[in-house]
């Protein structure tokens, strides 16, 4: 069924209000180019205007001023529609035809000193405009509309006023050196113009490029680098599983208490100083963080390819100098702080979990294991089941090794880490 002549009209209406397309920095640079090269061809215009009125060809004077009436319109439509496009078709065709029309008026080539070259400013013009392969019609045109010139010459060489070859060579002197410049002032526009929009892009491509640096660094504090790739290439249910792996997880004790006698500011600073400290020495023992659960610091060793082959020792290593900086920074600021770790070496599964606020995160046993050590060790404790302590005894030494009950698990033998022998050699930090 149609719609209400009255609600097809307010449609329309509201139409012509909608504001206009902002123009593109490339099209805006056409739309200026395309103004600068009018703006000469009517400088151009009013100097053609003056001098055939002073030489009595009024009938050429004509062509000047339908040329201005007819810029001044197209100008004025493109400041109001804003179509480039269009814009550059109507006045191009004005300035190739307007130099021709003139000549044609006056007589011949002689008579009117190649006033028809001006109409090269025409495809010159659509060169910058519409860009190389749209400004090839504009050229042959000129062409075309040259050797048409040349054949009326021929036809009305018999016909014409025959004028002073000095003021021919006067006017053939101005109308080339005015050309010249033109074309001239038109391609250094250009070229300094695409030179600032080339700056512009690099400067734009640099903050894409920081961005995406900055997003891939984000990126990779929360994913292992084999991962985040995955990721990339948007796959989706990103797991793997891993034969062999050391997971470290360490536990602050009675920080439930602990919360309970601090300020919520306090907390937060003591669990960042912490774990900021637990970073800095993963980092430099290559161990990959996985995640931090309240007060619990999770990290593994020997998930990426290409790692240290004893990636178990730099977990050692990474458990030992845990439980001395968390000393240190009792004595240096006197907070009630100790902590106790799990290490446990196995399979793992790992992947990423969710679409929003997602995590890399790791299940099976091993990580169940360094839990349930972490949970049962004392304060100030190391705690490794009976597989690694065998990847460490000869490099490490440990307390002797006792049966424990571990829920879920039964009883086990763990062994206490108790710190590396005098040969042991740690890993070099990267």
């Amino acid at each position: 069924m149609d719609a209400d002549p009255s609600s097809r009209a307010a449609a329309a209406s509201a139409e012509a209000r909608a504001p206009e397309r902002p123009l593109t920095p490339e099209e805006k640079l056409s739309g200026d180019m395309l103004m600068l090269t009018t703006g000469f061809m009517m400088c151009a215009a009013a100097l053609w205007l003056a001098v055939y009125w002073s030489m009595g060809y009024q009938y050429s004077t004509a062509i000047p001023l339908i040329f201005q009436g007819l810029s001044f319109i197209t100008i004025t439509l493109y400041w109001k529609l804003r179509r480039v496009y269009a814009f550059a078709v109507l006045q191009l065709a004005l300035i190739l035809f307007t130099p021709f029309a003139m000549q044609w008026a006056i007589g011949n080539f002689v008579n009117s000193s190649g006033v028809s070259l001006w109409g090269l400013m025409a495809p010159v013009g659509a060169v910058t405009v519409l860009g190389t392969r749209q400004s090839m019609p504009w050229f042959f045109a000129w062409l075309f509309m040259t050797v048409m010139a040349g054949v009326f010459d021929y036809m009305l060489s018999g016909t014409v006023q025959r004028f002073d070859l000095q003021t021919v060579a006067v006017f053939f002197v101005l109308n080339f050196a005015a050309i010249s410049v033109m074309i001239y002032s038109l391609l250094w526009y250009f070229a300094n113009e695409k030179q600032k929009l080339r700056a512009l892009v690099d400067a734009s491509h640099e903050e894409i490029r920081l961005e995406r640096d900055r997003s891939e660094r984000l990126l990779l504090n929360i994913l292992p680098p084999a991962i985040a790739d995955r990721l990339k290439r948007n796959e989706v249910n990103i797991a793997q599983g891993h034969a062999d792996v050391t997971v470290l997880v360490a536990d602050i004790v009675g920080f439930t208490r602990m919360t309970e006698e601090l300020s919520p500011v306090e907390t937060v600073k003591i669990l960042n100083d912490v774990f900021s400290i637990f970073d800095d020495l993963a980092d430099r023992y290559r161990v990959d963080k996985i995640k931090t659960i309240g007060d619990a610091y999770m990290a593994a060793a020997g998930l990426e390819t290409g790692a240290q082959i004893h990636y178990a020792d730099a977990v050692a290593h990474l458990a030992l100098d845990m439980q001395q900086k968390i000393e240190e920074y009792r004595r240096r600021t006197g907070a009630k702080i100790e902590i106790r770790i799990g290490v446990g070496t196995g399979p793992v599964v790992a992947g990423v979990i969710g679409k929003k606020k997602f995590i890399y995160d790791m299940w099976g046993d091993t990580v169940n294991v360094a839990f349930r050590l972490a949970g049962d060790a004392p304060a100030g404790v190391t705690q490794v089941d009976l597989t690694s302590y065998r990847r460490l005894q000869h490099r490490f030494r440990f307390a002797e090794g006792q049966e424990v009950e571990i829920k879920g698990k039964g009883r086990m033998k763990i062994h206490r880490l108790m710190g590396p022998l005098q040969e042991a050699v740690r890993p070099a930090a990267r």
